[in-house]
């Protein structure tokens, strides 16, 4: 492993919701180890980010935060440092970044919940060369509307289009940043991912989108945990390339 924290590349994974949108699941785990296949999802991400040759990451922990230390210790067993952020209270997405020690001038920020084959150390990289402060890993959705849709004009019937398909680009929960991000955020307070990309925005600061055309579940919906499990074992590989 390497040595001085600011030479290691980094990723934060975001870990101390109560995964409240995943129950019953998380009744008695938190969301991070609820499982896919042999193996906790949180799991599945330090796997995938130790083969992109990542070598530290920082978990923020709040909510059952001993049994994740616990489970995943120093790291060592999958070839990087784990280090713990615990916060006193809940601080949302991004406002855990704030207290947390020699970050380095770029790292990833993610969820801890996200199946992916998502190259991370190709994001990290390409942000670097862009030079914008943030850049949002982002996937297509198409949303199926169940219904004729009507189209309005001055009160009359201008057009009308039967179930339409809706393409739209939703954020992928993997976001690379540039270390002065942290000047808009604001210490121990309730800061989102929605708060910082406003504050952003109002500052003109350019915000990059990267648009991800592989694979991507968000673990946290019930309907996408259950196709994860569903589809992961026939998937592994596109997942874990390189076993530890």
């Amino acid at each position: 492993m390497a040595s001085g924290c600011e030479e290691k590349k980094t990723a934060v994974i975001m870990a101390g919701g109560k995964g409240t949108r995943l129950m019953p699941y998380t009744m008695v785990i938190p969301k991070p180890l609820v499982p896919v296949g042999q193996y906790p999802i949180m799991e599945i991400v330090i796997r995938q980010l130790a083969s992109y040759g990542f070598e530290r990451v920082i978990i923020a922990v709040n909510h059952q935060a001993e049994l994740i230390e616990t489970y995943f210790g120093n790291g060592s067993k999958f070839g990087l440092d784990i280090e713990y952020s615990l916060e006193t209270k809940p601080l949302s997405t991004m406002g855990p970044l704030k207290q947390m020690q020699d970050l380095p001038e770029h790292f990833l920020v993610m969820n801890s919940d996200v199946l992916t084959d998502l190259d991370y150390s190709l994001l990290l990289s390409e942000h670097i060369k862009s030079g914008r402060i943030f850049t949002i890993s982002s996937f297509k959705r198409v949303q199926n509307v169940e219904y004729g849709v009507l189209h309005e004009q001055g009160g009359v019937l201008s057009d009308f289009t039967e179930k339409p398909k809706l393409d739209y680009l939703v954020s992928m929960g993997v976001y690379a940043l540039s270390k002065r991000v942290l000047d808009y955020i604001p210490y121990d307070e309730f800061f989102g991912f929605d708060n910082l990309m406003k504050c952003l925005l109002e500052n003109h600061e350019e915000v990059g989108l990267r648009l991800h055309e592989g694979y991507w579940l968000d673990i946290g919906r019930p309907d996408d945990y259950q196709m994860a499990t569903d589809e992961f074992e026939s998937k592994r590989d596109l997942f874990l390339k390189k076993e530890i």
